[in-house]
């Protein structure tokens, strides 16, 4: 197939090594029609790849497959991972009952858990790049392309380049979007013995879900892994004291069974999203072009959305198409975080069987400042009116055909499942 934007790409650099940096490289590797294009991936290799036990969406498990061209089972296993059919909450709402979010269809759809520092590992193989260890020092936009400067080396320009280096230092509100209607900002991460007990060669086939359990301070997830689980606890660092959620943590595994454990890391995580996810020549992907707390694993779909879509375009449509398609590109994956954010948002605004403080701040407080801080006037999108339409849709009393399929971020399915477990 030709392909008219290919010969505008001839020289692309990744930067990063995480799970959208080794995405994006493997994915230019496979979807790039020419053999004879220049791929730099570019990362510090003092920056190591933190091994959390990580969630997905189906649409991973049918990516890998084609990014490898290894069987399903095998990418499964590559990953230690288990296949996650959706998630199970755990206290939240106001109907005091647990309650599950299914991939449709239902008990069919699977994903992944899998194990974060095993992703690079899989993808490398399957990436033709020229590797380049160093600190990446700024990446501009410039006439003809993006230039990339690196800690004692020559700057080099590329005619694309993904920016896939993490988290921001600190928010800005001319270039990022707080989602300040999201009440959490920090996660204690444990890794502790897995749960999956002795198996035979071969991947594991059950069905298995994250959990997603309510405490007092935040919630909890617990991600099965076959060498080991992992547990994080998610809260607000401003309203819990980490001595007090780390008490509650002991507690919450001690209730659980486990008498052991490994201490990960802390991490503090920004709930936002770059206004300017890409510019024409610099695609942000990742936690650098937005980040959500991981209560619905949206990290990684996001940055399939992100690699796929600037990778697609800039290979399907002519350069001269490019200063009007860059705009309609990036307020699409604005728009699309920000529905996510909103879906995820809404999950506290009916409270959870604790009457703590967190909780009482998060369906009080924050979840009541969606509106304005969702404001199309304020984000540039659409984002909210979407929003507002599942809300409005799900009151109807029968929903028409044609409606079934609306997205805001996830389809009606999801909306209906978490509406009725909520009890909104």
């Amino acid at each position: 197939m030709i392909q008219p934007g290919s010969e505008s790409l001839r020289k692309i650099a990744v930067v990063g090594r995480g799970t959208a940096g080794s995405l994006a490289a493997a994915s230019v590797s496979r979807l790039h029609p020419d053999n004879d294009h220049e791929l730099h991936h570019i990362y510090d290799s003092r920056i190591p790849v933190i091994g959390v036990g990580e969630g997905s969406w189906p649409s991973l498990v049918r990516q890998l497959q084609q990014l490898t061209d290894l069987p399903h089972e095998t990418v499964q296993q590559r990953l230690r991972g288990t296949r996650k059919y959706g998630v199970a909450f755990e206290g939240w709402g106001r109907r005091n009952r647990d309650f599950t979010h299914y991939f449709t269809p239902q008990r069919v759809s699977y994903a992944y858990h899998l194990s974060a520092d095993l992703v690079e590992a899989l993808l490398r193989e399957s990436t033709r790049a020229r590797r380049i260890d160093a600190r990446v020092l700024d990446i501009a936009r410039v006439e003809g392309g993006a230039l990339v400067e690196l800690e004692g080396q020559t700057p080099e320009l590329y005619d694309l380049v993904f920016d896939a280096r993490g988290f921001p230092g600190k928010l800005d509100p001319d270039r990022h979007i707080d989602i300040s209607f999201i009440p959490t900002n920090t996660a204690v991460i444990r890794r502790c013995p897995s749960i999956m007990g002795d198996r035979p060669d071969g991947p594991v086939l059950e069905h298995t879900y994250t959990r997603a359990v309510a405490r007092p301070h935040g919630w909890i997830f617990v991600i099965p892994l076959t060498v080991h689980t992992s547990y994080g606890y998610i809260f607000n660092r401003n309203i819990s004291r980490i001595d007090d959620v780390e008490s509650d943590f002991d507690a919450f595994l001690d209730s659980d069974g486990v008498s052991q454990f490994e201490q990960r890391s802390v991490i503090p995580f920004p709930n936002f999203v770059h206004r300017q996810i890409y510019d024409g020549a610099v695609a942000r992907i990742g936690n650098a072009a937005a980040f959500i707390e991981p209560l619905e694993a949206t990290a990684i779909v996001s940055a399939q959305l992100q690699i796929g879509m600037v990778l697609n375009m800039r290979l399907n449509r002519r350069i001269e198409y490019l200063e009007r398609d860059a705009p309609m590109v990036n307020r699409f994956l604005v728009d699309n975080v920000l529905c996510y954010g909103l879906f995820v948002g809404w999950h506290y605004s009916r409270g959870s069987v604790y009457d703590s403080e967190f909780w009482r701040h998060a369906r009080d407080r924050v979840w009541p400042r969606h509106r304005s801080a969702a404001d199309p006037e304020a984000v540039g999108c659409a984002a909210l009116r979407k929003f507002d339409d599942m809300l409005e849709l799900m009151n109807r009393p029968v929903i028409d055909k044609s409606d079934r399929d609306r997205m805001c971020g996830v389809p009606l399915t999801s909306y209906a499942q978490m509406s009725q477990g909520l009890g909104c």
